[in-house]
Parts: structure tokens; sequence; C-alpha cells
């Protein structure tokens, strides 16, 4: 099994580069695993108290659960994969069945942040992107998928993303492998992950 972590800001295109590596393999030999599935929930709190969450500390993300389920991945048994809710801040009582696969992606902010998460992972990948880059996304993205507007966006950015970004996730740069400068447009990249994992493939069938 091949283990890769995908790492990077909020809006760094994390995802995009997920999504073109997932479309050039074209191979059901791939699962994907959402660090954003494992928010804590926190459905006991009052939703106004739950909005004041910040998402972007490692304190926020149940990593016990991850690893857990990354463990159990690598020892070929199936997982219950979390659903987690932005707009609720909390998690569902259901859950999305994942199978151990030839190859497994790993993708969030803060998934190179937990040692014990990186020594699963075979590779370590960053994606960097410039910061107001990730700020118009972000703005974009929280509009449109969370019902923010546009001043909760900023202060929230100005109040916490920005902070941990600097904190928590730019140092776990130093931990990738690879470093993949502004994301999915990194089409060079992407070929060159995607080409590896398709040899990894092949060496092991």
């Amino acid at each position: 099994m091949l283990i890769i972590g995908i790492a990077g800001g909020t809006g760094s295109g994390k995802t995009t580069v997920v999504d073109e590596i997932i479309a050039l393999l074209n191979n059901s030999d791939v699962a994907v695993i959402s660090q954003d599935s494992y928010y804590r929930d926190n459905s006991q709190l009052p939703l106004e108290e739950r909005q004041k969450i910040n998402f972007d500390h490692p304190d926020s993300i149940e990593f016990e659960l991850l690893i857990e389920n990354i463990q159990k991945l690598k020892k070929g048994e199936l997982i219950k994969q979390p659903i987690y809710s932005f707009i609720t801040c909390t998690r569902s009582e259901e859950s999305v069945l994942v199978n151990p696969q030839k190859v497994i992606i790993i993708e969030g902010i803060l998934c190179l942040h937990p040692k014990e998460l990186r020594d699963l992972m075979n590779i370590k990948i960053f994606v960097d992107c410039e910061a107001d880059v990730r700020l118009s996304r972000v703005i974009k993205r929280d509009i449109l998928e969370r019902g923010r507007d546009v001043i909760k966006v900023l202060q929230r950015y100005d109040d916490t993303v920005r902070p941990s970004h600097l904190k928590f996730i730019e140092p776990t740069k130093r931990h990738a492998d690879i470093i993949v400068p502004e994301g999915g447009n990194n089409k060079v990249a992407i070929d060159i992950i995607t080409q590896y994992i398709k040899k990894h493939l092949h060496d092991n069938t």
C-alpha cells in the first residue's frame, strides 16, 4: 500500500491537485481520505460557539481517529470515515465506508502536522500558494459553500486562519518530500507525482 499525504494552506489548491491526480490515474485502486472529515464533533455547543472554532488549529481535528483508521487500512481492514458539516460544525451520525486500496491519499491542511501520521506516509507533499490567492479562494468558498458573508470571512482570516497558517501549517512544509507551487495549475508536478503512482501500481500488480 502506498500512502500519500497532501497538505497546504486553506485555499492552496490541495483538492484540485488530488482531483487532477485521480483523473490522470483513472484507477479504482485509489482511496482519498479527507482530513476535514475528522474535525471533532461540536454538537454539545450552541451554534454561535461552534462558529467561533478555529478550524486551522491542530486541536480541532481528531487525529487519533484518523491515525487509527489509516492503520486499519494498512492492515487491510474496512473503515468508517466520518462525515462533517461546516454549516452546522457537527459530525453526521452516518459515515462513509472506505475499503483498503493500493494507494491511499490523505488530504488536509494539517495532515503533515502529527509525526505519528507522517510516519505512516510513503510520500509527503505540500501544496504551496501565495497568501493573496489563498485568501481570494477562501472568500469565494466560504460565501458559496459555508453561508458566511465577506466581513465574517475576513475577520476569521485575520483572527484564526492567517495566524494558524503561520504557526502550524507553513512549518510542516519542511517535512514534505515534494513541494508543489501554484497547486492545481502546476501540471508538471502533478504529472510527475502521477507517473510515480502509476509505476508503484504497475510494480505491485
